[in-house]
């Protein structure tokens, strides 16, 4: 007894070391990841700042179009069709993650659930220029057999695009959804609600913060995707009149005129980083926003 109660005593003096030695790593490592955004975001400010002194940001927004090596540096085209792309994509793949999510959570024999949770895991890891060639191959012709006209496009970067971030969606909406207590489920069903009266009116309200951080990592995703809109989008810089009109996004603007920009548009480039990066921050901000409203409003 005497040497089992020491046993104990030591394992328990140890506890608090292994906690604090843990939350110092996971600590040191949120505090480096916030210096390394930090500094990304500076240098890129630090790079923009000269063409900004100039004519400001609205410039960027209202120069008669994008000519760079005449001075007009209108982005308005690439963040239009950035932004839409990006929500286009969400809208289409968030519907299909979720009920993916729900059937392999609640609904699947565990055989047929983990099959399937490996293959959205593979397809997560998925390189996304063969997510890029497999819309060059399959895709496109699909649509061109649909409607003759139509190319690459924005159409095509949708459909591309929302088949790609699926996986990731699908994952975090899992995590969502298995993160619920048990109990709520069960007090439901105690009471006598039915299976799909309680997932709908009891789970998934529960699982909304996870569900809309789900959305605002799938579409900083979508938002930073360079090789997807490259390779099926056309990059023509123009506001697009129709879905089937090719379009050039401030990613795929960068990867392909960095290589060779100089002076003030190299500096315009950097200012279209900077514009993909605020507009990823502030998509996160809203996710989180609407997460701690639904939080409040279930407190």
């Amino acid at each position: 007894m005497p040497s089992t109660f020491a046993a104990a005593s030591r394992a328990a003096g140890r506890r608090p070391l292994a906690d604090m030695a843990s939350w110092g790593l996971v600590a040191g490592g949120a505090a480096v990841a916030s210096v390394l955004v930090l500094m990304i975001a500076g240098y890129l400010l630090a790079e923009s700042l000269p063409l900004l002194w100039q004519g400001g940001l609205t410039r960027f927004f209202a120069d008669d179009g994008w000519w760079p090596l005449d001075g007009q540096f209108n982005m308005l085209p690439m963040v239009s069709a950035s932004l839409l792309l990006t929500l286009a994509s969400l809208l289409l793949a968030t519907p299909l993650s979720l009920v993916f999510a729900t059937c392999t959570v609640f609904y699947s024999p565990p055989v047929l659930s983990a099959l399937l949770q490996r293959l959205v895991d593979v397809s997560a890891a998925v390189p996304t220029v063969i997510y890029g060639l497999w819309g060059l191959a399959t895709v496109l012709p699909a649509l061109g057999a649909i409607w003759p006209a139509a190319g690459a496009s924005l159409l095509a970067g949708v459909l591309v695009m929302a088949i790609m971030i699926f996986p990731t969606l699908t994952v975090l909406i899992q995590s969502a959804l298995q993160a619920v207590p048990p109990t709520y489920a069960q007090a439901a069903q105690a009471l006598g609600v039915g299976r799909s009266a309680t997932l709908l009116r009891v789970v998934l309200p529960a699982a909304q913060p996870g569900i809309a951080a789900a959305m605002a990592l799938g579409a900083a995703r979508a938002i930073g995707e360079t090789m997807v809109v490259l390779m099926v989008c056309g990059n023509v810089v123009q506001m697009p009149g129709s879905p089937l009109d090719p379009v050039r996004t401030l990613t795929a603007n960068i990867a392909l005129e960095m290589p060779y920009a100089m002076g003030a548009h190299r500096r315009s480039l950097f200012v279209a980083g900077l514009l993909v990066l605020l507009l990823v921050a502030c998509l996160v901000a809203t996710s989180e926003t609407v997460a701690q409203r639904v939080r409040r409003g279930r407190a």
